[in-house]
């Protein structure tokens, strides 16, 4: 496993990470009932697929407050524990934002205190390493209903958690260039997370508006959605798509007939250029390497995060640690494949 510095920091993490959305299990927004959790897990399966990350170097743990309202960081926690993992040796991630419990605001001073605490509890841990806002919108309602910006007081809340120790890096995410763009020069993050893959490109286009922001305030770049939750590993069949009843994909429209077959072609095609340099190689596992290496050769990006349900899963997560970084014009031949991509 290779691992990359965070921009200002001391903190080492693997270019693989994990994400721990799916340790949440089931989960709905409170506001309107929504599907923002996944379907259940076994814990037992999550524990042999931890394992399975730790066995190959991975050290980086990406998780929120919001992930099953607190369950996926205690299942973290909990198995860290019963592994025996020397906790100095991880880097864990967690985020901020998206629930907002009995407060007016998420991003309301005390509400971030008291979710820090929480998080700190839930994970079993006196401090953590990454801590994110987990979205840009820092406007919103106040105690008297009226109209609020949180972002000064939100970001000198983080940084004041940091003076404390409680927090090692600040990071920041965001589903729009424009909510990096007004956050970035306040927050002043250590690291960015959006999400990014061959699919879904913007995020980390050298050049782009957001590449600039990063070179000029030193910021890296976790990528979460590496391999758009199974389309990128030619999971589905495009003549019967998949339903997702009571998780977070039954509102996601790329699960369909159009998507899946335009998708299934360009997979096919790099298939075929990159499975000839390696015969007998696991189609899977070979379609998340190049997934995972195509996006660690972007300039800023330091880890990407798959989710895992299962030890199955995780090992296939890994498949990237084990070959060479991706070259330049390797990865220029697969953004060209996925040009116009749906």
């Amino acid at each position: 496993m290779r691992h990359r510095i965070i921009p200002r920091t001391t903190i080492n993490i693997s270019e693989i990470g994990f994400g721990c959305w799916t340790m949440g299990g089931p989960n709905w927004n409170l506001q309107n009932g929504s599907p923002i959790g996944w379907a259940n897990v076994n814990e037992e399966d999550l524990v042999a697929g931890i394992k399975v990350g730790l066995d190959h170097g991975v050290n980086h743990w990406d998780n929120a407050d919001v992930y099953g309202n607190g369950v996926a960081e205690r299942r973290l926690g909990n198995a860290f524990r019963k592994l025996g993992v020397d906790r100095a040796s991880q880097v864990i991630a967690t985020k901020v934002g998206h629930f907002r419990g009995t407060a007016a605001n998420a991003y309301e001073p005390t509400h971030i205190r008291r979710q820090c605490e929480q998080s700190l509890a839930n994970l079993r841990t006196d401090h953590i390493d990454l801590y994110y806002f987990h979205h840009g919108t820092f406007t919103g309602p106040d105690y008297d209903g009226r109209e609020h910006d949180y972002l000064h007081e939100a970001a000198a809340t983080m940084h004041a958690l940091v003076k404390e120790g409680k927090v090692r890096a600040i990071g920041q995410s965001a589903y729009s260039v424009e909510d990096f763009a007004r956050a970035i020069p306040i927050v002043k993050p250590n690291v960015l997370q959006s999400k990014a893959n061959l699919r879904v490109r913007e995020m980390v286009t050298t050049g782009s508006a957001l590449h600039a922001l990063m070179v000029k305030h030193d910021c890296a770049f976790v990528a979460f959605g590496p391999l758009d939750q199974g389309i990128l590993l030619d999971k589905f069949d495009p003549e019967n798509p998949p339903k997702f009843e009571g998780e977070y994909r039954e509102n996601r429209r790329d699960f369909n007939a159009e998507t899946l077959r335009d998708t299934r072609a360009r997979l096919a095609q790099a298939a075929e250029k990159f499975g000839a340099r390696q015969p007998g190689r696991n189609r899977v596992e070979l379609l998340s390497s190049l997934a995972q290496r195509w996006l660690l050769a972007q300039d800023r990006v330091c880890s990407v995060i798959p989710g895992f349900r299962n030890a199955g899963q995780a090992a296939c997560n890994v498949a990237a640690a084990k070959d060479e970084p991706m070259s330049a014009e390797d990865a220029a031949w697969l953004r060209k494949v996925f040009e116009g991509s749906r």
